[in-house]
């Protein structure tokens, strides 16, 4: 069997969290073999952030990370932080910028990110075998024995960092959670996250012709409240606002959307009608919210006439439809438009400083497929670079 075949560390996942663990490893002298079906590496860091990868936030925060167990994931983000990973970039040369919200993207491509890290690997001696296939795994006396596409490989210990279910089109599927049940690991239930949300069909018809529309938005949900930017599709509703409270929605659940966060509707509505008392209350909600926008909550709320027609209470309950508009989706884009996968295997199974499975010695869970999820802007590429970075200190 030729050397490269052999391993004491196998990871599976040629990823952000993968290449990251396969570093770190190979850094502490382990002999490192990262497998993985696609034909290159860090591919959904390619795709990422615009193609610029929103390669981590400067405000990370246990709270911003969605799991059974929210403070699995605090040891792994206290030991390796956002200021390690910018560290790491800075060393590489890699210029980047802050955008809204913490938000940290490279200033020339994400394929500088995925550069720095093959880098590193080579650097260290870890070893990449793409556009290969694990057909099995099994625990043998000294670690496990996979079968691959191009014959057997044997490790003492065996890292999943094969991701969610996101994105199937780049090659995502459920692989690591059936992996993690086979060694009797308990699976969280999935389903898509960070995703757009669809509407009904008797909705689609209120929102018809306002597909490209788009608002600073407060839309809310369960315990969830996010404030950012907010468009309408054909299908539903889009935009960073929605991606983020979408991991808090569930089926069943209602949306309460304030379409004018930074206005009092009601107080310019009001001043609107002594300047201009004779314009149509749909004009003088088009000077607030976007007209197409406005046409909507008028035809909802059965507004008609001139501003001037409307009393203070009229013109109240209108502003109150632009700040509290509920809508109910019906489902999300799924896991095509995906960002993440919410749920995985479950971190009661895992011990949170290594990630290795409690009842599996040698074998660990990283990234996106433990379910820890993380909200937009670089939280879930933190919790990569993390997780990767605590099972490559022990895998």
């Amino acid at each position: 069997m030729p050397e490269l075949m052999n391993a004491q560390v196998v990871i599976i996942g040629a990823g952000a969290a993968g290449m990251m663990c396969a570093l770190e490893a190979a850094r502490r002298g382990r002999s490192v073999l990262v497998i993985d079906h696609a034909k290159a590496a860090g591919e959904k860091i390619r795709i990422s952030g615009g193609g610029r990868c929103n390669f981590t936030n400067l405000d990370i925060q246990p709270e911003r990370f969605l799991s059974q167990n929210p403070r699995f994931a605090l040891s792994a983000l206290k030991r390796f932080t956002q200021w390690d990973f910018i560290a790491m970039v800075d060393a590489a040369g890699i210029p980047w910028h802050e955008k809204t919200l913490g938000q940290l993207f490279c200033d020339r491509s994400a394929k500088d990110i995925i550069a720095m890290l093959l880098d590193h690997m080579e650097t260290a001696g870890a070893k990449l075998m793409l556009g290969t296939t694990v057909t099995d795994v099994a625990k043998t006396d000294g670690g496990f024995s996979l079968n691959t596409s191009v014959g057997p490989v044997k490790c003492e210990s065996l890292v999943i960092a094969s991701g969610g279910k996101s994105i199937p089109k780049m090659g995502a599927t459920g692989w690591g959670y059936q992996l993690g049940e086979q060694f009797g690991l308990p699976v969280v239930p999935t389903r898509p996250a960070l995703v757009p949300l669809t509407f009904a069909n008797q909705d689609l018809i209120k929102t018809q012709g306002l597909a490209g529309a788009s608002v600073q938005a407060n839309v809310s949900c369960n315990s969830a409240s996010f404030s950012e930017g907010l468009l309408f599709t054909h299908r539903g509703l889009s935009g960073p606002s929605i991606l983020q409270v979408s991991s808090y929605w569930s089926e069943g659940d209602t949306l309460t959307v304030d379409l004018a966060a930074a206005s009092n509707v009601g107080e310019a509505l009001k001043t609107i009608r002594s300047q201009t008392g004779r314009i149509s209350i749909k004009n003088a909600l088009a000077r607030v919210i976007p007209e197409k926008i406005a046409a909507m909550i008028v035809a909802q709320t059965g507004h008609s006439g001139n501003v001037a027609d409307q009393n203070n209470a009229s013109l109240d309950a209108l502003a109150n439809q632009v700040h509290a508009w509920r809508v109910k989706p019906v489902g999300s884009e799924g896991y095509r438009t995906a960002e993440v996968t919410l749920g995985g295997v479950s971190t009661e199974a895992l011990n949170s400083k290594t990630m290795e499975a409690k009842n599996v010695q040698g074998l660990y869970f990283i990234g996106e497929v433990v379910d820890v999820t993380g909200w937009l802007g670089g939280y879930n590429f933190q919790w990569a670079w993390s997780s990767g970075w605590a099972a490559g200190q022990v895998a």
